[in-house]
């Protein structure tokens, strides 16, 4: 049998592991509670989270314990439940639609005739089904059929506790053991009113409502189910003998792999040969195909397009970003936001309750001397009615359904506390580098002091800058490849660290670099000094491309400038848009830089930030925008943090929300609650609206759960409702709860 799945702790954890278990068996809030106080009584554990939608445990342990994985189990197992690896998981979540369906028809079949009578008093038709018949009918749904209450409700009863299992089947056995009681009490030739219908009816209601309880819940996990779907099984591996079929769990980092048109990317890596375009929208949610050449990287899941294409490894497994997106949702499936607690303290205590408040109805109704039968019926209603499962679906469910629908337009929530915290955000601070705009320099303007000699002086600068990886000389040479000018051969090449770059071109020495550089080289600016100090007044990076002699080198005096180039990191596309839409939904937005005010100006007014209103806070270090997130929190505004670089993980960290934009670094990813797959800002609104509604469906879920107990226990203890309406209400409850939850499923950013 295969091990339930351990994954190792990140980075500064230690020994530290997380166990994923499958718990069989639960049925409701208070069993989910049972089975968490069994795991952390093991010793080892420091954490464990059972989640009842998915009927699964995560548990963190420490680790050097290779037994830990044996003795959990065996704690679920002595606690009542049924321990189930990963495989039997699946298995369950693959069956079809109508599995399990065979004892709901079965119950429903042999309880119809017992409620036809009932039916057709209605139209005044009084007919009645003789005891004999009503017992043979009923005594198979209660014993046979509803078998599984009665072993559930011992095992809880067993080990000191309760669940809904213990209610159902004390109130339908005392329903039944009171029938047979009045029909062999029953004078000769007497046919006294019977409650068989009842006992039957209930348990036929609880199987229909827990078979549509568990279809939703397969539909609401169905979002992580496509995830493990995206995983190829098979890779082309290219290997000494040629292309060869291999379990893509056999790969390793290194190994070079064929990917045919159509097929899936079988591990992350980077194209070592071919041409092709890639379908990433699992990922990033966008739908249009991104090309890819020699040297671009691919995600493990991702379709190919049209071309086929070598692919060298370089993370597999449990490595890979897949992967990594598939732990995180399960993460914040797992996980219990703080509305949680209070659920499970009422759970703690709400069978115990129940059961008291039915001995109360019995004894209060044969005080008032209506007779033993009149109070025990109305004491099963109270037994029936009481039901926790909605109370333990509530929470689990609806953020499992969220979660999920956010994972598919590329909105990973890592932390269930950013949801209830995300509802009530009013400011949200943007980094600017790599967030606001793209996060490299693009060449903004090229001005020359001949305007006829654009592309002569152009092509100079970029022959000068073709050998160097700086951001600045890479944005040349794109600026002269998108006017396709042919670059010069360079001699005499010597780059100036800080400073810039010298070299000769057809015997005539150029310079290009900082205009402090050149003015201690003693070149002027001449008639282009106006336009120089115009872009630096505009908050651009700018340099000059000098003429400083005929084939003398770095000695040579310099001439004159004949060219200025300003360099600025420009907005992204949708920027403004997305700012636009969080101001519509009343939210405060702020821009963080480090940058110097005239370049933050410059980037404020492109976004409509307004300086004077606070919109624009610039000349921060790293420490101070952490700070500065800190003062807005204290001024009593509840702060969302968009970031995407190692500088920002303070700020992330300190924020109500972090938003990490997934172009961005790992750290800044780890330090956020929210991560966002693609650098379109629009996710930003959108991730805070999915979860101000998830949140919202949280607390719609648990507003309907606690009324309906808070109305219906009442009703059933006063006589309002007989036991088959207590247990129609009971067997609704769950199911409305699942269904309210999946409509999160029609969410779209």
């Amino acid at each position: 049998m295969n091990e339930p799945a351990v994954n190792p702790g990140e980075a500064g954890d230690g020994e530290r592991c997380s166990v994923d278990l499958g718990i069989g068996g639960m049925t409701c809030a208070s069993c989910s509670a049972r089975v968490e106080r069994a795991l952390r009584k093991v010793p080892g554990v420091q954490q464990a989270t059972v989640n009842l939608a998915t009927e699964s445990a995560r548990v963190v342990v420490a680790g050097g314990d290779p037994q830990v994985v044996a003795r959990l189990a065996r704690a679920v197992r002595e606690a009542g439940y049924e321990p189930r690896t990963p495989e039997q998981m699946q298995a369950a979540a693959d069956e079809g639609p109508w599995a399990g369906f065979v004892p709901v028809a079965l119950a429903l079949a042999l309880s119809a005739p017992l409620v036809l009578p009932m039916l057709l008093q209605v139209f005044g038709v009084h007919v009645m089904l003789p005891p004999w018949l009503q017992f043979l009918l009923a005594t198979p749904v209660q014993f046979v059929l509803g078998a599984r209450f009665y072993k559930a409700g011992w095992s809880a009863a067993r080990h000191g506790s309760g669940n809904m299992d213990l209610l159902v089947a004390i109130g339908t056995t005392a329903g039944w053991l009171l029938s047979v009681w009045l029909w062999w009490t029953a004078p000769a030739g007497e046919t006294p009113h019977l409650y068989f219908e009842g006992s039957a009816v209930v348990i036929a209601l609880v199987l229909l409502g827990k078979w549509l309880e568990a279809r939703a819940k397969r539909r609401a996990t169905s979002a992580i189910r496509a995830l493990h779907a995206l995983r190829p099984e098979q890779a082309h591996w290219l290997g000494p003998d040629g292309e060869v079929d291999v379990p893509v769990a056999e790969l390793l980092p290194g190994d070079r792999v064929v990917v045919r048109p159509g097929e899936r990317f079988p591990a992350d890596g980077r194209v070592v040969e071919g041409h092709t375009q890639a379908d990433e929208s699992f990922l990033t949610g966008e739908s249009l195909p991104v090309p890819k050449g020699p040297g671009d990287a691919v995600t493990g899941g991702a379709i190919n397009g049209e071309g086929r294409v070598m692919v060298e490894g370089t993370a597999v497994g449990a490595e890979s970003v897949l992967s990594r997106i598939i732990r995180l949702v399960e993460d914040a499936q797992a996980a219990k936001p703080p509305i949680q607690r209070l659920v499970d303290r009422v759970a703690a205590v709400f069978v115990p309750v129940v059961l008291g408040l039915a001995v109360l109805t019995l004894a209060g109704w044969l005080a008032a001397g209506v007779g033993f039968e009149a109070a025990a019926i109305h004491a099963v209603s109270v037994l029936v009615i009481a039901c926790p499962c909605a109370l333990g679906l509530a929470t689990p469910a609806a953020i499992m359904v969220g979660t999920g629908v956010a994972a598919q337009h590329g909105i990973l929530i890592q932390d269930p506390l950013a949801l209830e915290r995300a509802r009530a955000v009013d400011t949200v601070v943007f980094d600017k580098t790599g967030t606001l705009t793209v996060g490299r320099p693009t060449l903004t303007a090229f001005v020359t002091d001949e305007p006829h000699a654009v592309d002569a002086w152009l092509a100079l600068a970029a022959s000068l800058q073709s050998g160097s990886e700086h951001p600045l000389a890479r944005a040349v040479v794109a600026a002269a490849q998108a006017r396709s000018v042919a670059f010069e051969p360079v001699t005499q090449m010597h780059a100036v660290p800080g400073r810039g770059t010298e070299g000769v071109v057809d015997g005539v020495c150029w310079r290009l670099g900082s205009l402090r550089w050149l003015e201690e080289m003693g070149a002027a600016l001449g008639p282009l000094e106006g336009e120089a100090r115009r872009l630096l007044a505009s908050g651009a990076t700018v340099s000059a491309l000098a003429e400083c002699g005929r084939g003398e080198g770095s000695e040579a005096p310099a001439a004159r400038v004949r060219a200025l180039l300003a360099f600025a990191d420009t907005v992204k596309p949708g920027a403004r848009e997305a700012i636009e839409r969080l101001r519509a939904r009343g939210l405060q937005v702020v821009m963080l830089t480090g940058d110097h005010r005239a370049a933050a100006a410059a980037v404020a007014q492109a976004l409509g930030l307004d300086p004077e209103r606070g919109e624009v806070v610039a000349e921060v270090m790293p420490e101070q925008k952490a700070a500065h997130i800190a003062t807005l929190r204290r001024a009593g505004r509840v702060v969302a943090m968009v970031g995407d670089g190692v500088n920002d993980a303070p700020a992330l960290a300190a924020a109500d929300v972090g938003l990490a934009m997934g172009s961005g670094t790992d750290v800044a990813m780890h330090a956020a609650g929210i991560t966002l797959m693609r650098g379109d800002l629009a996710l930003v609104p959108a991730a805070l609206d999915i979860s101000a509604r998830t949140v919202g469906k949280i607390r719609q879920n648990l507003f309907w759960a606690f009324i309906y107990n808070i109305v219906g226990i009442p009703l059933a203890a006063l006589g309002y409702l007989s036991p088959v309406l207590a247990g129609s209400a009971m067997a609704a409850s769950s199911v409305s709860v699942m269904a309210n939850a999946l409509l999160l499923r029609r969410w779209r950013p």
